[in-house]
Formats: structure tokens, C-alpha cells, sequence
């Protein structure tokens, strides 16, 4: 009987490591109130406040007139807007956060290889509290597609009873410049110094950040966690860099399709259905041509499961 004891004591300690290391509850995978709360209050600690205005959105060239991404059309010629004032996420999105919602949801089991979820064979949709693993609970998450990144932010505002979003195609740009001005990357300098970390081999996810922003290939999944790099002068962190962000814009092949006031695609062009507008493809590790700075641009499918994200709080005034 003693032994038996202690074989069930042994099995309950190792489930329990289990729970720990994978950051999920040892009997089920439902999010805890205190989980839960903690993200909508980080979620409002971590809002940045961008005052509004007017601004021409895309490609606005450099001071000698030459333009910041000299392969891409798609962004040209820039269009005059005004944009409310707004919050916006300081960091992307973390792994820990995202899986709270989606086992809050129920949904965490419908991105799994047993449920056909193919991605998961090279990066599963989960967090843990290992900082050698890319998914780890601080590093940006990953959405398995657009409609999560969108849901996520819709159960912010469900929740705190915010009007959190996707931000605008319009809001991210205006962010990144910090309030429009004419700087190439979203960094605390407005240049680029790229981070040597995934040039390194082995990775060490102890290795000492250098540089001011992380560009390497999206075939290397590993990212630092979400905040690692000095922000912006607007107090943004990873918007050159880390991973490319879903805007809530639906893709067109320029603006002439926008308003001139708060501008947001609504609606889809027949020549891209179901594309919808990232923004920072130095995410991807896109680098000639202009492709890292805030101004490239490009159309992926909702079901694309390589961006990450942040959301904004659609509201005239501060809410922290």
C-alpha cells in the first residue's frame, strides 16, 4: 500500500512539472480567472496613446526625393488623411497572452496536428515557460490566421469594454512614423541595426540583444520576446522587425481606394479576395529594395498562419 502511494505521489509531482514547463493547467486546458485577468490588465498598461492628424500615408520618399522602397508600386503615390486619435499595443501580441484567449474560447485544440492544423508540425500553437523555445510564453505570437488575430482583439474589448481592434492599415503606418513623419524604420533612431542574434549558430536565447531590431528569415521560427528592443519615440517596441503584423485592412494595389478621413479597406477587390494588408515585412526578414522600412507592404491570405500582431483601442482619449 505504501508503495502504491507513493507511485501515485511520484505521477501526480511529474504531471504537475508537466503543467509548469508546458504553462497549462495539469486537468484541463481552460484559461484561469487570474490568467485572464492579467492579460486585459497588461493590456491596458501596455496602450500607448498616439495623438491624431493628418499625414500622407505611403511612400513619401526620402529628402532627396527618392523613394524609401524602390521595388514596390504598391504603396505610390502617397495619399493625404487624417486619423483620429487612438491607443495602440506597445508590444505585439505574446504567445502567453494568445493562448489565455484561446483556451478561454475553447479553441486551442482546433490548431493541432491531430486536428489537421499542418503548421503545428513546425510551429504548434502553444505557449510554456521554456526561453530556449520559440514558443515561448513572452516571445510574439504567431496566429494561426487573421480571423484569431482579429477575434483576440475583439475579446479584449469584450472583456474590458474597450473598443480594441486591428489596427487600420492607415493607424499602424501612422504609429510607426511616429505621427507621420518621414523616417524609414520604427526604431529608436529612425535607422536600422540589425541584431546578430539568429545570424549566430547555436542560437542563445541568453546572448546579450544588440542592434536596435531584429530582421532575419521567417525559415528561422525563433524570435527574442516581444519588447527586447529600445522602443520608438513614440514608446513602440518591434514595429521594424520580430514578425509581420496584420492590419484589419482588406489588400489593394495602392490607396485611391481610401477615404481621406480615418481611412480603413472594408471592403475586398475582386483581384484579391481574400488578402488581407501586413504591414513590417522586415518580420519576415525582407530586407533590399526598401521591403524593412514602415512604408512596404503587401497582401497575404486570411488563412496565413506566419504574422503576428497588436491591436489598438479605437477611442478619442487615453483610456490608461
Amino acid at each position: 500500500m505504501k508503495m502504491l502511494i507513493m507511485g501515485k505521489i511520484k505521477t501526480v509531482t511529474y504531471v504537475m512539472l508537466l503543467a509548469f514547463v508546458f504553462g497549462c493547467s495539469p486537468s484541463s486546458q481552460e484559461s484561469s480567472d487570474t490568467e485572464i485577468e492579467k492579460v486585459l490588465l497588461d493590456s491596458k498598461r501596455n496602450l500607448v496613446f498616439v495623438e491624431g492628424g493628418e499625414f500622407w500615408l505611403g511612400d513619401v520618399g526620402n529628402e532627396s526625393g527618392a523613394p524609401f522602397t524602390p521595388i514596390l508600386d504598391n504603396n505610390k503615390p502617397p495619399k493625404l488623411v487624417e486619423i483620429d486619435s487612438f491607443s495602440i499595443l506597445a508590444k505585439e501580441v505574446t504567445w502567453g497572452e494568445f493562448l489565455t484567449y484561446l483556451h478561454d474560447v475553447g479553441r486551442a485544440e482546433e490548431y493541432t496536428i491531430e486536428n489537421g492544423f499542418s503548421r503545428a508540425v513546425r510551429l504548434p500553437i502553444v505557449a510554456n515557460n521554456d526561453p530556449d523555445s520559440p514558443n515561448y510564453k513572452d516571445k510574439p505570437a504567431r496566429s494561426p490566421n487573421f480571423h484569431e488575430a482579429e477575434n483576440y482583439c475583439s475579446w479584449l474589448a469584450e472583456k474590458t469594454g474597450h473598443p480594441y481592434a486591428l489596427p487600420s492599415e492607415a493607424q499602424w503606418e501612422f504609429a510607426a512614423r511616429n505621427r507621420g513623419q518621414s523616417v524609414p524604420f520604427a526604431t529608436d533612431t529612425g535607422e536600422l541595426d540589425i541584431d546578430v542574434y539568429l545570424q549566430r549558430s547555436p542560437v542563445d536565447p541568453m546572448h546579450p540583444v544588440s542592434g536596435n531590431a531584429l530582421v532575419h528569415s521567417s525559415n528561422q521560427v525563433e524570435r527574442r520576446p516581444a519588447g527586447s528592443y529600445p522602443p520608438s519615440p513614440l514608446g513602440l517596441h518591434d514595429m521594424t522587425g520580430s514578425v509581420a503584423e496584420w492590419t484589419r485592412d482588406w489588400f489593394h494595389p495602392g490607396f485611391d481606394h481610401l477615404s481621406s478621413d480615418n481611412p480603413v479597406a472594408v471592403e475586398a477587390p475582386s483581384s484579391a479576395p481574400s488578402k488581407r494588408s501586413v504591414r513590417d515585412l522586415a518580420g519576415y526578414g525582407d530586407h533590399s529594395g526598401g521591403l524593412a522600412t514602415v512604408y512596404a507592404r503587401h497582401g497575404e491570405d486570411v488563412d496565413s498562419p506566419d504574422q503576428g500582431f497588436r491591436c489598438v483601442v479605437n477611442h478619442p482619449e487615453s483610456i490608461n
